[in-house]
């Protein structure tokens, strides 16, 4: 999807480059990089990929965003929506739980990469953009909004920081209790989610 969007020179791409950061943080092999580069500039092919995001319910009323990479909506959709309904959830319509949500940068790293003089780091990632920064035990977690993502980003690299995972995320303003029966429920329906290949990831505003 980065390279379909802005191409395939990671240099002038940035969604590709963490893209491609993020493959070989997980030992992803470099042909199978260049393969889906070249599948997203049109390179071999292959079916044109599109990102969709479904709204929807699951057990308890609690709101969820998926993600998905489809080269089928119809059938995506069709998915999604037998998935939730076989696990306690309802497709929403659009704009039905998005509001519920902000779209914000996330970036986080273990403290342990974090500088001597944290004042200065802080005051540096802040002129960057940065909206937030905690630590809580061993990771560091910074919020920005979404136009100072790659700038915080950039700035974190020059201060020699490089992050363990980073991405734009869907952060609910609010978070709902729920009770174990609804976790267990919502746990279940996570991980059907995960076996399906066209989603890319959820969010939710369960606590």
């Amino acid at each position: 999807m980065a390279a379909q969007r802005g191409g395939g020179d990671p240099d002038t791409n940035f969604s590709l480059r963490i893209a491609i950061d993020k493959a070989k943080g997980v030992s992803m092999p470099k042909d199978n990089i260049d393969r889906a580069i070249k599948k997203g500039v049109g390179e071999d092919g292959a079916a044109q990929i599109e990102e969709v995001d479904y709204e929807a319910y699951g057990p308890g009323g609690v709101a969820i965003i998926i993600k998905c990479l489809t080269d089928n909506r119809n059938r995506t959709s069709a998915d999604i929506k037998h998935l939730l309904s076989k696990n306690g959830g309802t497709l929403g319509s659009s704009g039905s739980v998005m509001w519920m949500f902000d779209l914000l940068g996330l970036i986080q790293f273990e403290a342990s990469k974090l500088p001597a003089d944290r004042d200065a780091f802080e005051m540096d990632l802040i002129e960057a953009g940065a909206e937030d920064i905690s630590i809580e035990g061993d990771q560091v977690e910074i919020k920005t909004k979404v136009e100072n993502f790659s700038k915080v980003l950039n700035k974190l690299r020059e201060l020699s920081v490089e992050p363990d995972d980073s991405g734009l995320r869907y952060i609910p303003k609010d978070e709902v209790e729920i009770n174990d029966e609804v976790r267990e429920q919502i746990t279940k329906l996570f991980e059907v989610m995960e076996e399906n290949d066209d989603v890319e990831d959820y969010f939710t505003n369960a606590g």
